[in-house]
């Protein structure tokens, strides 16, 4: 799914699409997208297709802090592999807290707590770039 900009879209195989259509809430699915952002999709798959540096500086990166906010005993969820980088922390005014703190060290997270999440399912979440260099993200996991 790519989009960013007014939310997402789902590309795939016509069977793929024809499931999600007839079987997903609808109301997920419904938004229309503006054709500049379809437009900033086609160039991203032509350069993917040409070129795979930044995708592989974003694997590398998200692999880096993925495994150092874990090596400092942060509980991390998601897919390994997945930019968007959720750090457990249960409760909600921690999180809330937590997120605050790091803004004011120059860290921009985010807090999510009930009702975006379950209860108990507190997080900050983070998302990383290719644009990070390793000493931002190494000043992101040892600033906490």
């Amino acid at each position: 799914a790519l989009g960013g900009a007014t939310g997402g879209y789902t590309t795939g195989p016509a069977q793929l699409i024809s499931l999600l259509r007839n079987k997903s809430r609808p109301y997920l699915f419904s938004n229309t997208l503006a054709p500049c952002v379809v437009g900033a999709s086609l160039v991203v798959f032509d350069r993917l297709s040409k070129d795979t540096s930044l995708r592989d500086k974003l694997e590398a990166n998200t692999t880096y802090f993925r495994e150092a906010m874990s090596g400092y005993g942060f509980e991390i969820s998601g897919d390994p592999a997945c930019p968007i980088v959720p750090v457990m922390l249960g409760d909600a005014r921690l999180a809330a807290e937590f997120a605050d703190e790091m803004l004011e060290r120059g860290i921009y997270v985010i807090g999510f707590s009930y009702p975006v999440v379950p209860k108990g399912k507190a997080r900050i979440r983070t998302q990383i770039s290719a644009a990070h260099s390793q000493e931002q993200l190494q000043h992101a996991v040892e600033v906490h």
